[in-house]
C-alpha cells in the first residue's frame, strides 16, 4: 500500500512538472506506424510472451520523457507486460544504472486494443541530445497483425521469455525493424519546437548505414543542435519506404491519410517539411500526357490542402522538390514531365513558406533528369550515406529559428555538429532539399 502511494505521488509530481507554464512537451523522436507486411513480421520466437529491445536516437534532450506505443494498424489486442528505458551502451547492451520502468496510469502493464495507441506516464530520465535510448518491452499476448515500422535501419533484439533484467541480450535474435514503438516526447522549454518531416524512402533512409543514424534528417538534427539559435529544435522523421502522397497506391498509409496523426498531431511541432511524391509519379501509371497532368494536378491539390491545414495551426510549411530519377524504372517522358510540373509549382507557386531544393542540389549539371553526384546508389533514385550527408548539410538552419523565441547566448557544445553550408535560395525564400520514394530498379518495394 505504501509503495503504491509513493508511486502515485511520484506520478502526480511528474504531471505537475509537465504542466509548468515554463515548459511543454516536444517531440524528440518518432517513426511512422504502419501495418507491417508479413515478410517483415518479427522473426521466431516472435513477440508473444517474449522480450524485445529496440534502440532509438533522440534529437533534443531533457530530464522528463513520455513514450507512445502504437497498435493502430493491428486487428487484435497487444499487451505490454512491462516496459523500461535506459541509456544504450551500443548493440543490445544498456547502462543498468540509468534504467527506468515506464508506467501507464500508474500500472506497470497495459493492453492496447486493436486500432489504438497508449502513452506512458511522464518519467524522470536524464536524456542528452542525440542520445541512444534502449526501449525494452516484455510482451504478453500480441496481435497476429503487427503495427510497426519496417525501415528502422537499426538493429532490434528478441529474447524468449521475460528478460527485462538482462543488461546485454547475448544470443538474441536480431531484426532490422521496429515494432509497437511510436514517439518519444521530452519536457522542454516553452521556446523549443519540432520539425515534422513527411516523406518516403529517402527520408526513411534507404541507403543509409544500419545503426549509424545517418539519414538526412539525422544530419539536419546534428546541425540544429550545434547551432545556438536552433539547439532546442527536435527533428521528427515520418518517412515510410514506398509511400504515396495520394490514396490508392504505395506502401503504408498514404500521406494524405496519415498527415494529421503523423505530422500535425506531433507534440510541439512548429515546422512541417513535405518531401514526398516520387512514388506517386514513378509507380502510378503515369504513361501518357493526360495521366501526367492528372497526377500532377492531384498532387498539387494534396499539397495545397496540407499547407492550408498546417498554416491553420500557425505552422511554417516548407516544400522539397522531387529529385531526378532517370536511370530508374520510374522514368519515362511522361513521368519526367509530371515531376517537372510538380517541381515548378513547388518552387514558384507561392504556397510554401520556403523551398528546399534537393533537386537542384543533387541533379546532373549536364542532364537534369539524372542524379549528378557520385555518392548515390546505382539505382538512379536513392542516395547513400554520403549523399544523405550532403542533403542534410545543405539546409539553411535559419529556416528553423523562431523569431519569437529567446536565443541561448552560449556557443555550441562540444561534440555537436557545426553549422552546415546553406542550400541555394529559391524564389520562395530559403531552400531545403528533396526526398524520394522507394522501389528498387526492378520495381519491387524497397526499404
Amino acid at each position: 500500500m505504501i509503495k503504491a502511494a509513493v508511486l502515485a505521488f511520484a506520478i502526480l509530481c511528474q504531471v505537475a512538472q509537465a504542466a509548468d507554464s515554463t515548459t511543454k512537451w516536444v517531440g524528440t523522436w518518432t517513426t511512422a506506424p504502419q501495418l507491417v507486411e508479413t515478410n517483415n513480421n518479427p522473426p521466431s520466437p516472435g513477440l508473444t510472451n517474449n522480450t524485445l529491445r529496440q534502440i532509438v536516437r533522440i534529437s533534443i534532450g531533457g530530464d522528463t520523457l513520455r513514450v507512445k506505443f502504437s497498435n493502430d494498424f493491428s486487428t487484435g489486442a497487444t499487451t505490454l507486460k512491462s516496459v523500461s528505458i535506459a541509456a544504450s551502451k551500443g548493440g543490445s547492451a544498456i547502462d543498468a544504472l540509468t534504467s527506468k520502468a515506464l508506467t501507464f496510469k500508474g500500472s506497470a502493464s497495459v493492453t492496447m486494443d486493436a486500432k489504438t495507441s497508449v502513452v506512458s506516464d511522464p518519467v524522470a530520465f536524464q536524456a542528452s541530445s542525440r542520445m541512444d535510448i534502449a526501449i525494452t518491452i516484455v510482451f504478453g499476448q500480441t496481435s497476429a497483425s503487427v503495427t510497426g515500422h519496417p525501415g528502422s535501419r537499426t538493429t532490434s533484439y528478441i529474447l524468449a521469455g521475460d528478460k527485462a533484467a538482462s543488461t546485454d541480450f547475448a544470443g538474441s535474435v536480431k531484426t532490422e525493424h521496429w515494432y509497437a514503438i511510436n514517439t518519444i516526447d521530452v519536457l522542454a522549454p516553452r521556446s523549443a519546437g519540432a520539425v515534422a518531416i513527411l516523406g518516403n524512402s529517402i527520408t526513411d533512409g534507404r541507403g543509409s548505414t544500419t545503426d549509424q543514424q545517418n539519414r538526412w534528417p539525422d544530419i539536419l538534427s546534428a546541425a540544429l543542435l550545434g547551432n545556438a539559435k536552433t539547439r532546442q529544435v527536435g527533428v521528427l522523421n515520418l518517412g515510410i519506404g514506398g509511400n504515396w502522397v495520394l490514396d490508392g497506391g504505395g506502401l503504408g498509409p498514404s500521406g494524405v491519410s496519415r498527415y494529421q496523426r503523423d505530422i500535425l498531431d506531433q507534440s510541439g511541432v512548429k515546422w512541417v517539411v513535405v518531401f514526398e511524391g516520387v512514388n506517386d509519379i514513378g509507380s502510378g501509371g503515369v504513361n501518357s500526357a493526360a495521366a501526367a497532368k492528372t497526377r500532377s494536378d492531384n498532387l498539387i491539390a494534396a499539397y495545397k490542402d496540407m499547407i492550408s491545414k498546417a498554416k491553420a495551426k500557425g505552422l511554417k510549411v516548407y516544400g522539397a522538390t522531387i529529385m531526378a530519377f532517370n536511370g530508374n524504372s520510374y522514368y519515362n517522358q511522361y513521368s519526367e514531365s509530371c515531376r517537372a510540373t510538380v517541381n515548378r509549382w513547388i518552387r514558384t507557386g507561392g504556397f510554401y513558406d520556403a523551398v528546399i531544393d534537393f533537386d537542384r542540389l543533387t541533379r546532373s549539371a549536364t542532364d537534369t533528369t539524372r542524379l549528378g553526384i557520385a555518392t548515390f546508389q546505382n539505382d538512379g533514385l536513392h542516395p547513400d550515406a554520403a549523399g544523405y550527408k550532403k542533403m542534410g548539410e545543405s539546409i539553411d538552419l535559419e529556416l528553423f529559428v523562431d523569431p519569437t523565441a529567446a536565443v541561448e547566448p552560449s556557443s555550441a557544445r562540444p561534440g555537436h555538429a557545426k553549422i552546415a553550408p546553406k542550400a541555394a535560395v529559391t524564389t520562395q525564400g530559403r531552400s531545403l532539399t528533396t526526398e524520394y520514394g522507394a522501389h528498387r530498379i526492378d520495381g519491387t518495394p524497397a526499404r
